[in-house]
């Protein structure tokens, strides 16, 4: 067996290991480079390169090059007439140091091109074409010997170039669906986007109903987002249970605006009337498609108490579903912190005394720890967003005075105590 022979068998050895990892995107330009040196190596070809068609370019981007110098450009004009010539299932290798070749080669590939690459002293081009789609060149200089390619020799660069074409054929398919996707994603962000301001803006309008709690609707719903993170909820969970807490008085609109903004505390006739808002509030929002689950159910049964004295059906313990147990905290908390035209807000004391007389009653103890939990840290300072204490108020959570409510507060509601059955 002949030396050439033997390097030739060496070359088709390595490429075949290098086939599969040509596909692998974690480092596809090192893979051409290597692929290159073997080609070099095999034919003893003293430079060269492996140039990708950039389509929407209309341009030669060199993946790998070696021997052409440091000013060698990094792309190649190249026709999209021209990509379309070379597109045949078995393309031939083009010389451009034969002269009855030069004619056919300089209608393939251009004028320009041929120059350019007669510039880089590189004479044999190699189309590379997968599917029929033309996707780039293999491109090589003259060999160490000063002799001319063989026929053998082509015929072995055209069956080396498969190998490359096909690398490079995957490494842009996915390359176009990691493209798609990034771009599904930015469409599926914008639409998030959009249906949480479209939320947010219908909650400004359910609360500009009661000119009394305008800014209900959103702080229940930021309070609501909190405590569900504060207990551990994915990010898509803490999206949704926001958007419940911002429609979770959607039902109201079918109130009327007189009991709504009465300036007194209302009658039970009129109370009963108010009280049919959770059970519409579910009407009005179980025929919408929600990106996140059992919005409606938590806007149903926001007025559910563990006990089972809540309404609208009674519900008690694990009947009521978790995400209305936060909406309900949130909506009892900001209620305490607010004025409302009958009653001043409560002080933080007075919210620490309702917490734990009603944990195990009408709130979930569990959901009052994360909701004090996350007030320590924004009192203790570590977290970088103070929302609470921002849509509470400049001096209404005093570190001294409410740290060590909140400290002793969540260590019983922890601790599995009856603070109901204490009292």
């Amino acid at each position: 067996m002949s030396d050439q022979t033997t390097k030739l068998i060496h070359a088709f050895s390595a490429l075949a290991d290098l086939g599969e990892e040509l596909a692998d995107t974690r480092d596809f330009e090192e893979m051409v480079r290597t692929t290159l040196h073997v080609v070099l190596g095999a034919l003893g070809v003293r430079r060269g390169a492996v140039a990708e068609y950039m389509q929407g370019d209309d341009t030669l981007r060199i993946v790998a090059a070696w021997g052409l110098g440091d000013d060698a450009p990094a792309t190649l004009t190249f026709a999209a007439a021209s990509a379309e010539m070379l597109s045949a299932p078995h393309p031939r290798a083009l010389s451009l140091s034969e002269s009855d070749q030069l004619e056919l080669v300089q209608h393939q590939l251009g004028d320009t091109l041929v120059a350019t690459l007669g510039e880089l002293r590189l004479q044999l081009v190699v189309p590379l074409v997968v599917h029929k789609k033309f996707v780039g060149f293999i491109l090589l200089g003259d060999k160490a010997t000063d002799e001319e390619f063989t026929l053998y020799e082509r015929e072995v660069v055209r069956t080396m170039a498969r190998h490359i074409g096909v690398g490079i054929f995957n490494h842009r398919l996915l390359r176009e669906v990691e493209q798609r996707a990034e771009e599904s994603r930015g469409l599926y962000d914008n639409l998030r986007t959009i249906y949480r301001d479209t939320v947010r803006a219908f909650a400004a309008a359910i609360d500009c109903k009661d000119k009394y709690t305008q800014g209900h609707s959103e702080r229940v719903g930021k309070y609501s987002e909190i405590i569900a993170r504060e207990m551990g909820w994915s990010e898509e969970q803490v999206e949704g249970i926001a958007v419940a807490g911002y429609l979770h008085d959607i039902g109201k609109l079918v109130v009327e605006r007189d009991i709504i903004n009465a300036p007194y505390k209302i009658d039970a006739k009129q109370s009963s009337e108010l009280n049919r808002h959770p059970a519409a509030g579910y009407e009005i929002l179980a025929p919408i498609r929600h990106p996140y689950a059992d919005i409606p159910l938590m806007a149903k049964y926001h007025h559910e108490r563990i006990d089972g004295r809540g309404y609208p059906e009674g519900l008690t313990g694990d009947q009521i579903p978790p995400g209305a147990k936060i909406v309900s905290v949130a909506d009892s908390f900001d209620a305490m912190t607010t004025d409302r035209t009958y009653k001043r807000r409560k002080v933080f004391t007075e919210v620490v005394e309702d917490f734990r007389k009603n944990a195990g009653k009408q709130f979930a103890p569990e959901v009052l720890a994360a909701l004090c939990r996350a007030m320590l840290k924004e009192v203790n300072g570590e977290t970088k967003e103070r929302v609470i204490i921002k849509l509470l108020g400049k001096g209404y959570l005093e570190p001294e005075e409410c740290r060590p409510l909140l400290v002793e507060l969540i260590a019983e509601l922890e601790s599995g105590v009856s603070l109901a059955a204490a009292q």
